[in-house]
């Protein structure tokens, strides 16, 4: 499924030139998951030096998504349900393509993805990304905290 990204931004700014080659696409083969991943694998376990054996858990229950521009895999995402909720996990871009917008055509279309009843959203951000989930209503909750080496914030949907 494939998200039109005019309609989806609304009030969020992202250049015209770019918003006409972005695509965020939820994965349903092989062969995009595997793009997905190596954009993990580069962001998290390369640049990041997150250990590979905490960056793959729950693939099977997870809904992800990758997005492409100029038909390039430029970032990665997925949401799954947890006992708690629905957790907002994964958020990757490449290098080359921060700073153009990618990440809220990440989190708006998975935002659009979300079941009817998901009540209660959260994911676990990194310092340096909260104010790009804060722009969707998240809201940091609890005490600062390491996740992987790294320190995070648990962000909740208001």
């Amino acid at each position: 499924m494939a998200f039109s990204l005019p309609k989806l931004f609304g009030q969020h700014s992202i250049s015209q030139n770019l918003m006409e080659n972005l695509q965020v696409n939820k994965i349903d083969n092989d062969q995009d998951l595997e793009k997905a991943f190596a954009i993990r694998r580069t962001v998290f376990v390369g640049e990041q030096n997150c250990p590979p054996e905490l960056e793959y858990e729950n693939e099977d229950v997870s809904t992800h998504f990758l997005a492409t521009i100029n038909n390039l895999p430029a970032g990665a995402c997925r949401w799954r349900k947890t006992d708690a909720g629905y957790k907002l996990e994964r958020f990757a871009v490449l290098k080359d393509y921060r700073g153009k917008g990618l990440g809220q055509a990440l989190v708006t279309a998975v935002l659009a993805d979300l079941p009817p009843d998901a009540a209660y959203v959260y994911l676990n951000a990194q310092i340096d990304a909260m104010g790009l989930y804060s722009k969707f209503g998240f809201v940091a909750e609890g005490e600062q905290f390491e996740e992987a080496g790294i320190q995070h914030f648990k962000m909740v949907k208001k």
